[in-house]
């Protein structure tokens, strides 16, 4: 009854088309449907035929009518009526009545796609994996009782807040700490410290996750949890540890991520992508390397690890910690900003557990004379010979392959291809010239400038360096290990003497630790402009350094070449917080990332300029556009512009940039635009 003079309510969800009869019960489903453009990121209004009633639950995977298709969805929650005025279409299907996406998951790749200016479609792409009908409709019968994980500290006893951040875990309590690791002993590595943080989150009655780089960092984290009294999880069990990860194939993730989602796991090891793993009454967030390229994520909107599990703390309240050998400049932002806090050990323990770490710079070498320019100077020679009869050398190597880049042998002009202008290089002694760019092979090539068809080494690869380090020390066994070697990536190497040669992040571990480590070319480690060169260049020191012995049992550390000063200083004394530190200090001044929030916008000229010009937020900067690569034509060569904002400003630059790509996506603007918040490379 309306009283006169009033206006009659609005009529909210009509009545549904002829034909179909509404759910009694929360008849009006939201939905996120899954295509790609920006400006249908929002939920859409559906009516549940009551046939659907019981199986279209929040979560459950959806087949809705949208622009005279059928499309996949997702549904997001049930309401009593619709804000939409007119008639509902109805839900076509539930395509499963598995609920796959967890109400937590929601909410976080809703703040992802927020963060990163994206879309709740492509973020939910990331985090669901695709339907496994198979792995879906298996029986897991009644689980076994779970193991009671092992309560042990010793790992952590010798970080300052170590014993206490594993406390307030069993205690339910939700730290944030940023972790140093240093090398150690069998028990005390950063895979065991790991696992006895995930062992008491799981004695406090919570779920944990924990996310590194590759598949081999799984493997060692899985068998740490297995000596913590976590296993690996088994169809028929309840609790244990699951590996979520894309390289297992689309059966096991899915089984996986089954056992997450219904609880019958209660730990995840995966990589990039199960930072959204389903975990229950998630209690503990870990990741493991932040600084590691494979955390940022290369499809849009191209979130990193180490920021969606923040987020993820701080939606769902639970602990994060934060852990490398070296120190990112984003996970000191953290300690220095207070969100964080660390643990590290003291400067006397440290030195006990890392090994004896010597620069060998040209003016180290200054003694040695000419001998001092060659690749494997003298004391380098000396020390992997004296070292080899305690066990295997470890030798890092910046570049993969045979010789990466060669020059002309008479005059040493870089050799390049005569079609693309790339440069040349070579994949064994015997090998003709091969163009890094276009892959075109240089039978008939000869230099430009003197005519020679001589070539001489610029850049020598882990195979050049086997082969020559296999003559250097004759009898003695040389493995290689990288994903252009011929046995690949190895995983660990026996206690013999042996020299393994390595690039960088896919160093293979010895179980007693490494006699020595030569890391060769420091010089061009750390060459480049690029804003992260020093700190990755550290940071791949130090995963090296971290396999080697401590100094008290012999263990001995070689950098040889002129690397970057402040870098090279910092792995002798082992002070990898010092030096991000000091890094985030000079980005403060210069006002670059952490400090500030830089978006990239890539894109012919035309289309970059118009979505800039459509931004509106305060204190906002644009640089640019420059040309992203001086050798296309001028017509079709795409720009990039910078966008830069203060960190306060973060927030409101990405609602801004979805809303341009929103308007770009209605009007159907040509061209194709890259937009990416806080890129990894601003070279």
């Amino acid at each position: 009854m309306v009283l006169d003079g009033l206006p009659r309510p609005r009529r909210r969800g009509r009545p549904a088309p002829a034909g179909v009869v509404a759910a009694e019960v929360l008849p009006v489903a939201r939905v996120c449907i899954d295509l790609p453009p920006a400006h249908l990121d929002r939920l859409f209004e559906y009516l549940v035929p009551a046939a659907l009633a019981e199986t279209a639950v929040p979560g459950t995977r959806v087949k809705v009518r949208f622009g005279g298709q059928d499309v996949n969805g997702y549904v997001l929650e049930r309401v009593p009526e619709a804000e939409h005025d007119g008639v509902l279409a109805p839900l076509r299907k539930v395509v499963s009545t598995e609920p796959v996406l967890a109400a937590p998951v929601a909410r976080l790749a809703r703040a992802v796609a927020d963060r990163w200016a994206g879309t709740l479609a492509d973020v939910l792409r990331l985090a669901v994996p695709a339907r496994h009908a198979r792995v879906e409709a298996e029986d897991p019968g009644a689980p076994d009782p779970a193991a009671v994980p092992v309560a042990s500290a010793t790992a952590w006893a010798a970080y300052r807040g170590g014993p206490a951040f594993l406390a307030h875990l069993t205690a339910r309590g939700a730290p944030r700490a940023v972790w140093s690791a240093l090398p150690g002993v069998a028990g005390e590595r950063w895979p065991e410290a790991i696992a006895q943080a995930v062992a008491a989150c799981v004695l406090g009655g919570r779920g944990a996750l924990v996310v590194v780089p590759d598949a081999r960092d799984i493997d060692r984290v899985l068998e740490a949890l297995a000596g913590a009294g976590i296993p690996r999880w088994v169809p028929g069990t309840a609790g244990g540890a699951v590996r979520l990860a894309a390289d297992d194939g689309p059966a096991a993730r899915y089984r996986s991520f089954l056992a997450a989602l219904r609880g019958r796991a209660d730990v995840v090891v995966g990589t990039r992508a199960s930072a959204f793993a389903p975990v229950r009454d998630l209690g503990l967030a870990v990741v493991w390397d932040d600084g590691d390229p494979l955390h940022a994520e290369p499809r849009a909107p191209y979130p990193h690890v180490r920021e969606v599990l923040a987020l993820r703390s701080e939606l769902e309240s639970c602990a994060l910690l934060v852990a490398a050998h070296g120190r990112s400049v984003e996970a000191q932002a953290l300690v220095e900003s207070g969100w964080a806090r660390e643990v590290a050990a003291d400067r006397p323990t440290t030195r006990a557990r890392a090994p004896r770490v010597q620069a060998l710079t040209s003016v180290e070498l200054a003694r040695e004379g000419p001998a001092a320019a060659a690749r494997l100077p003298a004391p380098a020679w000396r020390t992997v010979r004296d070292r080899l009869a305690d066990g295997p050398v470890l030798v890092q190597v910046p570049r993969a392959g045979y010789l990466p880049a060669v020059a002309c042998g008479r005059c040493r002009a870089a050799a390049r291809c005569g079609v693309c202008h790339g440069p040349l290089g070579l994949a064994s002694a015997s090998a003709v010239p091969t163009c890094g760019w276009c892959g075109r092979l240089a039978t008939d090539w000869r230099c430009t400038e003197c005519g020679s068809p001589a070539l001489r080494s610029v850049r020598v690869g882990s195979e050049r360096t086997a082969e020559e380090l296999g003559r250097a020390f004759p009898g003695v066994p040389v493995r290689v290990s990288g994903a252009r070697a011929a046995g690949g990536v190895l995983a660990s190497v026996p206690d013999v003497p042996a020299v393994v040669v390595s690039t960088p992040g896919a160093e293979p571990v010895a179980p007693g630790g490494y006699a020595a480590a030569l890391l060769l070319d420091a010089s061009v480690s750390t060459a480049g402009a690029a804003l992260r060169t020093g700190e990755d260049a550290l940071r791949r020191w130090l995963a090296a350094a971290a396999l080697v012995r401590p100094a008290t049992d012999g263990g001995v550390v070689l950098l040889v070449g002129d690397a970057e000063e402040r870098a090279t200083q910092a792995l002798v004394r082992w002070d990898p917080a010092g030096y991000a530190s000091r890094e985030l200090g000079e980005r403060a001044a210069l006002a670059l990332p952490p400090i500030v929030r830089i978006a990239s916008v890539t894109g012919p000229r035309d289309a970059v300029d118009t979505l800039v010009g459509r931004l509106d937020v305060p204190q906002l900067e644009v640089l640019g556009p420059v040309p992203v690569d001086s050798r296309t034509e001028a017509l079709e060569q795409e720009v990039r512009a910078l966008v830069r904002v203060p960190r306060t400003q973060g927030a409101a630059l990405a609602r801004s940039l979805a809303a341009s790509q929103a308007v770009r996506s209605a009007r159907r603007e040509g061209g194709t635009v890259r937009v990416q918040l806080d890129p990894a490379d601003l070279g």
